[in-house]
């Protein structure tokens, strides 16, 4: 909104300083300042209403410390990363900009499934909150939507890599180059020097015409990158200020590919693939950067507030989003490989239980409990120590993971 409104008053009037809303750099710092402003300033009143609501969390006793003494912390604290973050994005980014369209939808779509799971656990007393499949659905759905945009949207395209002069404005956005646009669903393979996928390539054994239903390929991947990420976010969020803290590493991670793939310069520089319109996302990162960072300041131990579905699926369903945008999917085992670990934690327990119990007539058990926190937890380490080493942990592999743009 202030992007248009400073863009109009530079061009008409030609005030002095509005011309700085041109740079997606400014409106990022501003967007960060902002969401962290809100998250913290506003966090607390949103937590006041949340416990004079009586929104507070049902503990399962799970047999571990002071689990007990967390009953009745406020929880769907997630409304406050939706806030903080829509808030400064509505202000500072680009609104016709296709990529973030898609993450605003993806924010609150995912936030409402959430906020009706969290919402039946606490007010309906339904333990089970929103049944499984519906939860499934919902995910599928926006795996859809973003998937069909991705592909059929005219304005979703890569650039081919050209040595011909590129010409700039002021502002260093292209005005003219000789390299053409193309729409593709090609990705980019870590650690391999030349590491471009098409997905299309999967369908050449089956058809010569394999181009045209790329997208039988492309969109149930991007359904199942969406589904399996919102899930690991979900199964991350146990233990005060692990889910938050881990996100907040690795979507800055991918805030500097995002920058990198849309910037033409750096991309040129660095051999990647360029993303026109991809640099604008810079702006929604920053924002939910701020905004998981001054959550972190009630959610770290002890919590005074818990994310709640309604933040974990939003996390995961936007980290998902931000990486198939960049064409970095292949990275998520790297960015998020502690989602990744808590959700094979959880799969590799109810195999082995169900497995052995089939077998031997009683289950058996892989980790003292899953998630994989929980183990660590019935080992006997502090949550506050298992945070930290988690955190340790994300920030090495994002370290790793941005090392790809030159190590191959």
């Amino acid at each position: 909104m202030l992007y248009y409104i400073f863009d109009y008053l530079d061009k008409t009037f030609n005030i002095p300083g509005a011309g700085v809303f041109q740079y997606i750099t400014f409106r990022s710092a501003m967007a960060l300042i902002l969401s962290l402003l809100l998250s913290t300033i506003y966090g607390k009143k949103v937590i006041g209403i949340l416990r004079n609501k009586q929104m507070g969390e049902t503990v399962r006793e799970l047999g571990l410390e002071g689990q007990q003494q967390k009953a009745g912390t406020p929880t769907m604290g997630g409304i406050i990363i939706i806030m903080a973050t829509l808030i400064p994005v509505l202000l500072f980014a680009k609104l016709n900009n296709v990529y973030i369209v898609l993450l605003i939808a993806t924010t609150i779509w995912m936030g409402a499934i959430g906020f009706i799971d969290d919402y039946l656990k606490i007010k309906k007393k339904d333990k089970e909150g929103l049944k499984g499949k519906f939860k499934v659905f919902g995910q599928v759905g926006i795996g859809l939507i973003v998937g069909s945009v991705l592909y059929f949207h005219p304005h979703v395209t890569v650039r081919e890599k050209s040595t011909a002069p590129i010409t700039f404005n002021r502002t260093e956005s292209v005005v003219s180059s000789a390299a053409k646009e193309y729409k593709s669903t090609t990705t980019t393979i870590p650690f391999v020097k030349n590491n471009e996928l098409e997905y299309a390539q999967i369908l050449k054994p089956f058809t010569d015409d394999y181009q045209k239903w790329a997208w039988l390929v492309f969109i149930p991947i991007v359904i199942f990158i969406i589904t399996g990420v919102s899930n690991g976010a979900n199964l991350t969020d146990g233990i005060d200020g692990l889910a938050a803290g881990t996100s907040a590493i690795s979507v800055l991670a991918l805030g500097i590919f995002a920058f990198v793939s849309g910037n033409i310069i750096l991309s040129s520089y660095l051999n990647v693939m360029y993303i026109p319109h991809t640099g604008e996302l810079t702006i929604f990162i920053a924002s939910f950067v701020g905004a998981l960072v001054g959550f972190l300041w009630y959610n770290s131990y002890p919590a005074s507030v818990f994310m709640g579905d309604t933040g974990s699926l939003t996390i995961g369903g936007v980290i998902a989003v931000l990486a198939i945008c960049v064409r970095k999917e292949l990275l998520l085992p790297v960015f998020c490989a502690i989602f990744f670990a808590e959700s094979a934690s959880v799969i590799i327990q109810v195999t082995y239980f169900k497995y052995t119990k089939k077998r031997f007539g009683e289950g058996r058990r892989v980790f003292l409990m899953s998630p994989l926190h929980h183990h660590y937890q019935k080992k006997g380490y502090h949550e506050s120590k298992i945070v930290t080493r988690f955190w340790i942990v994300t920030i090495l592999l994002s370290i790793v993971a941005i090392v790809t743009l030159k190590l191959r």
